[in-house]
């Protein structure tokens, strides 16, 4: 790990909590340079929903690049975003009546919760987001006002308002936490504003892998 050490900035985050190199990774299974093999429960931070390096995925994405696809196209038009919209529509959106659009966000989560955030703020022209206890939304300005965790929060030194934090699912035992959601909201004199989104995980991972319940999402 010298290299690293010595090298790379110390910007570094999840380097820290596997303190090996890795060097190749199929399905659900990481291997590093001593062989040794690790179930991969951390999965990409939850991308890799086929798993690492699955043989149809694989297989695509070879055939694409030998046919000089194009990788970098910014928001321009391409056969491979026409192909992926027209599949998006005909087996997402048309089954279900749904008339949606599609926003082409940067290659991070918090790229997607800045764009929803700021949509939604336009939308409804609000400014307060409603976040959870212990919720995990990323790391720019934006993204860091609706996150829980202070390991993060306090080394940013910068403003984090126009959100309203309540408590998660489970968060005070049996307590039913949307009553007093609830309550804030239909109290018009609470102090919290009535928010213009409510940005949750139904699985937190980075609070401590906390699963929303299906009665409590409803």
């Amino acid at each position: 790990m010298r290299i690293f050490e010595s090298l790379e900035s110390e910007v570094r985050g999840y380097i820290r909590s596997f303190p090996t190199i890795f060097t190749k990774a199929k399905g659900a299974i990481l291997t590093d340079e001593q062989g040794v093999e690790y179930i991969d429960f951390f999965a990409g931070a939850g991308t890799l929903n086929y798993g690492h390096n699955n043989e149809h995925i694989s297989k695509a994405l070879i055939e694409y690049l030998q046919n000089d696809g194009i990788v970098h196209g910014l928001d321009m038009a391409t056969t491979a975003k026409k192909e992926f919209l027209q599949t998006f529509e005909s087996l997402i959106l048309k089954p279900r009546n749904l008339e949606y659009k599609l926003q082409f966000t940067g290659p991070t989560g918090t790229n997607a919760v800045e764009t929803a955030l700021k949509l939604a703020r336009l939308v409804k022209g609000r400014s307060n987001i409603v976040a959870f206890t212990n919720g995990y939304h990323g790391l720019s300005q934006g993204s860091l006002a609706v996150t829980g965790n202070n390991e993060y929060r306090d080394e940013s030194y910068i403003s984090r308002t126009n959100a309203t934090f309540m408590p998660f699912d489970g968060y005070f035992g049996d307590m039913n936490t949307l009553v007093y959601f609830r309550k804030f909201l239909e109290d018009g004199s609470s102090g919290v504003d009535l928010p213009a989104a409510v940005i949750l995980e139904t699985i937190q991972g980075e609070g401590g892998i906390n699963v929303a319940s299906k009665e409590w999402l409803q």
